[in-house]
């Protein structure tokens, strides 16, 4: 039998084959489709299948990652959404936190409000804090607002009360209303969505699952019905934010929950393969064709987030901690007002592309840069499958970023290569440093189809002394989908000072979110030995704003002495201090329920063969003003045995990527057949 994983991209559609029956993995890249990203994974599928003459039958499982959900957020194309929510709280999702975007930039403006205020409804109703009801839910007046909403032409609407979280009797009765008054709507409630306080990030949560909700299940469709047609019949998974995978029931009812599903696949991938390769603390280091995304992972396990911003509005669900920025291969260059230099976050894209790619792009892109160096192939990527024009790479260059800064050709896509460094040097340190982690102790792990050519230079400006390379990077991503399990969060919020008797109620609600779990598990068909839990409080000092996330490896009734120290060491790494003897309040609950899936080991690598033997070309290549350029040989990475030193200069292609050794650095390959690179000092 075989697993596929995929990840939709912006640029490239990645997939990875693994057959069962001795863990050998094969891995293929095609063009995205963004109009129908469906139409790209079925062509990767149907590839995959003939050239390794496999029946569709003996498809046994897929994984797939998809950037839908947050595509549609950021390029503002979701359905018109509809809000019904509780008398007074209408304006909630504008007003917010009152908090600025940028305090000094008058041009930053908030995103539009998801439901306009047209389609904003008011209901008399009240549950208070203790989810008591203090008003009663007329449902003549849900009635008469769901049919203001159809007749305006609204094709999906959110159901927003005030305190739900405590008491959902109110919105689950409005939902029964909502649907029956419009069948085909699509109709998400906060207290399914996200049973949190805070309202302002549970009704932007709720209200962005519901925008996104039809076109997902449209995409959804498609895909299935591809995937049909190929003669496939097992049912794919797609991997959501926290990085498990969930069914396609669970996607159609929480899209929100896959906005960062590919990246999320690349972490944990990341974590599995830094795990047996001996390195438990990561920078996970993802560069991509559009966009850069980092995250850590320390102790062999990915940081979480319970709350991000997706286009600049808010989302309160769990996540793999990531921060992104667009800075990928089609990253375009330009000039500020001011004449100065600058890269991204505007991306060329999967159309029309760089300019290299002969498809009408006439903007310089990163990969132009690296093109016109020789850093990349000149003449085809993609084992030759991907033609290249090396002189449009170099007369973009030339004509829109070294003339205007009246310099040579080199330094000018040198200059481009080394901004974008920058760039990305500080989205590391904005997940590390700023959050008192030493990135000394840290391993670059670099990915994605242009992470290797960027991560020596980046982990050099980070103070990062070793660079980890894993097979294939540019297909990370599809291949974490096969190394991570089925999982789904429970919360359930409790905010109450710690004390022998909260403790005790905190260790009741887990009780019940467990047991709730385990009938998720259930309808998912996870057999009960291979399930799991995972717990989490977010806690914070009594008259703190926001909290910090405790991880627990259990919580019982003796653990409250064992949480208020790993409390106070979670707030001494995120703020740099703790308050010994201040109360401590428990905010939220959390349970991670996790389904364990069948995952082949990572095999090891032959030992046979020589770096000599791996060599392929000669070509030249630009190394900066100190070494110009420089005669360089180009090494096939599958020809690189185990145990295999390589010595800069030096290239070493593969399918979906390139390394770059720079005179005087060097690498050895390990076991698995990871790249690993030890900087020095100078360097």
């Amino acid at each position: 039998m075989y697993r596929i994983g995929i990840d939709v991209g912006g640029t490239f559609t990645d997939f990875t084959l693994l057959r069962e029956q001795d863990g050998q993995v094969s891995y293929h890249k095609v063009a995205s489709t963004p109009r129908d990203p469906s139409q790209a994974i079925e062509q990767g599928i149907a590839d995959l299948l003939k050239s390794h003459s496999i029946a569709p039958a003996q498809v046994g499982h897929i994984g797939h990652g998809t950037t839908v959900a947050t595509n549609l957020v950021i390029e503002r194309r979701g359905a018109v959404t509809g809000l019904i929510t509780t008398r007074g709280f209408r304006d909630v999702i504008e007003i917010g936190r009152q908090v600025r975007p940028h305090l000094f930039d008058y041009s930053v403006v908030k995103p539009p409000p998801l439901a306009t205020r047209e389609h904003r409804h008011e209901i008399g109703e009240r549950v208070d804090a203790h989810g008591a009801v203090i008003t009663a839910l007329d449902e003549r007046e849900i009635e008469a607002a769901a049919g203001r909403l159809k007749s305006a032409g609204v094709q999906s609407v959110a159901v927003c009360f005030l305190h739900s979280y405590r008491n959902p009797a109110h919105e689950q009765a409005a939902r029964r209303v909502v649907e029956r008054v419009l069948p085909d709507a699509y109709v998400s409630v906060s207290s399914d969505v996200l049973p949190e306080f805070r309202e302002y990030e549970r009704w932007s949560t709720t209200l962005l699952n519901a925008a996104v909700g039809p076109r997902m299940e449209t995409y959804l469709e498609g895909f299935l019905t591809r995937v049909k047609n190929l003669g496939i019949s097992v049912e794919p998974f797609t991997i959501h934010s926290n990085g498990g995978l969930m069914s396609m029931r669970a996607v159609r009812a929480y899209p929100v929950r896959t906005c960062l599903s590919g990246p999320a696949a690349g972490v944990v991938g990341a974590a599995e393969i830094g795990r047996v390769a001996g390195f438990e603390n990561l920078v996970t280091f993802d560069v991509g064709g559009t966009s850069t995304d980092v995250s850590l992972v320390y102790r062999g396990k990915p940081l979480f987030s319970s709350s991000r911003l997706i286009a600049d509005y808010p989302v309160k669900t769990p996540m793999i901690d990531i921060h992104v920025i667009g800075a990928g291969g089609g990253s375009i260059a330009w000039m500020d007002d001011a004449g100065a230099l600058k890269v991204g976050p505007k991306s060329a894209g999967a159309d029309p592309g760089p300019a290299a790619y002969a498809r009408g792009g006439v903007e310089p892109t990163i990969t132009d840069a690296q093109i016109s160096l020789h850093r990349l192939n000149p003449v085809a990527l993609l084992d030759g499958r991907l033609e290249v024009d090396e002189a449009a790479a170099r007369d973009v260059i030339e004509i829109k970023v070294a003339r205007p800064l009246g310099l040579a050709l080199e330094q000018a896509a040198e200059g481009v290569i080394r901004i974008a460094n920058a760039n990305m040097s500080r989205a590391i340190r904005s997940v590390s440093t700023e959050r008192g982690y030493d990135l000394a102790q840290f391993a670059l792990f670099a990915y994605g189809g242009a992470g290797p050519l960027h991560a020596i230079d980046v982990a050099a400006e980070c103070g990062i002394s070793t660079v980890i390379v894993p097979q294939e990077p540019g297909t990370l991503c599809a291949r974490g989908m096969l190394l991570t399990d089925i999982s789904f969060d429970f919360v359930r919020s409790e905010i109450a000072e710690v004390t022998a008797e909260s403790w005790r109620h905190a260790c009741r609600l887990f009780a019940e979110m467990e047991a709730e779990a385990r009938a998720w598990l259930k309808r998912e068909r996870v057999p009960e030995n291979d399930q799991s839990f995972r717990y989490h409080i977010d806690a914070r000092y009594r008259g703190q704003n926001f909290e910090v996330m405790v991880a627990m490896p259990r919580v019982a009734a003796d653990g409250m002495a064992g949480f208020l120290d790993e409390f106070a060491a979670a707030h001494q790494r995120e703020y740099g201090y703790d308050v010994p003897g201040r109360a401590v309040e428990i905010v939220n609950c959390r349970l991670q329920a996790v389904g364990a899936v069948a995952k082949a080991p990572l095999r090891e690598i032959g030992a046979t063969g020589s770096v000599a033997a791996a060599v392929i070309s000669q070509r030249m290549v630009y190394f900066g003003e100190k070494h110009a350029w420089l005669d360089t040989p180009v090494h096939a990475r599958a020809k690189l045995p185990a145990g295999a030193k390589l010595d800069g200069p030096a290239l070493i292609e593969e399918m979906s990527s390139t390394v770059l050794l720079a005179p005087g650095q060097s690498a050895i390959v390990d076991r698995i057949g990871n790249i690993i690179i030890k900087l020095s000092r100078a360097a």
